[in-house]
């Protein structure tokens, strides 16, 4: 059976599937990097390169495979899912927002070859490949990814992206759905 094939099979049976129903599909799925013929190689100028592996109105699945750069802080829009490491060490940063202003920092976690760990609905973070290695992870997100937003930290804003960008600032205008104007807390010390 192909991973096509196998991915449909799993994936088709899940009508609005809970974290744990997510996390059993990743896991029943059982895929590793071996499994793919044709990685998308990494982007120049960009975090990541993905590649949609299977979508309906339920759920989305993508491989991605990272280039050295981190991608911006963002959300899933109104989704949450599993991101699963096929290769190499994850560093997710996990923040939160405070009122109309920034997201911060809350902590930073390693994430090796093998590892799972769940994106909340609403739940802001970024990610990258942490010690030049070579970082390969599979998401699986339910419902599909629409209206996530991405911050730029430096110019105090945050923009909702169309669904053809990833997690950076768009480069292209007809990305940007709506940019938002975010107040900076961070009072200047004189």
């Amino acid at each position: 059976m192909t991973l096509t094939s196998r991915i449909k099979n799993v994936l088709d049976t899940l009508k609005k599937p809970s974290k744990a129903q997510l996390k059993d599909a990743l896991l029943k799925l059982d895929i590793k990097l071996k499994d793919f013929d044709d990685l998308p190689e990494p982007s120049l100028g960009k975090p990541y390169n993905r590649k949609l592996l299977f979508k309906n109105e339920e759920v989305e699945m993508l491989v991605m495979n990272w280039s050295h750069l981190e991608c911006t802080p963002h959300d899933h829009g109104n989704s949450h899912g599993w991101i699963q490491v096929l290769s190499g060490t994850s560093l997710n940063s996990v923040y939160e927002m405070s009122g109309t202003g920034l997201p911060a920092e809350l902590f930073r976690e390693y994430h090796h070859q093998g590892k799972y760990f769940y994106a909340p609905k609403n739940a802001i973070h970024k990610m990258q490949a942490s010690n030049q290695t070579d970082l390969v992870t599979l998401h699986l997100y339910s419902p599909p990814i629409t209206g996530m937003k991405v911050y730029n930290l430096e110019k105090c804003a945050a923009c909702v992206v169309s669904d053809d960008c990833g997690a950076w600032w768009p480069d292209e205008q007809h990305q940007k759905v709506k940019e938002i104007q975010l107040k900076n807390n961070i009072k200047n010390k004189d």
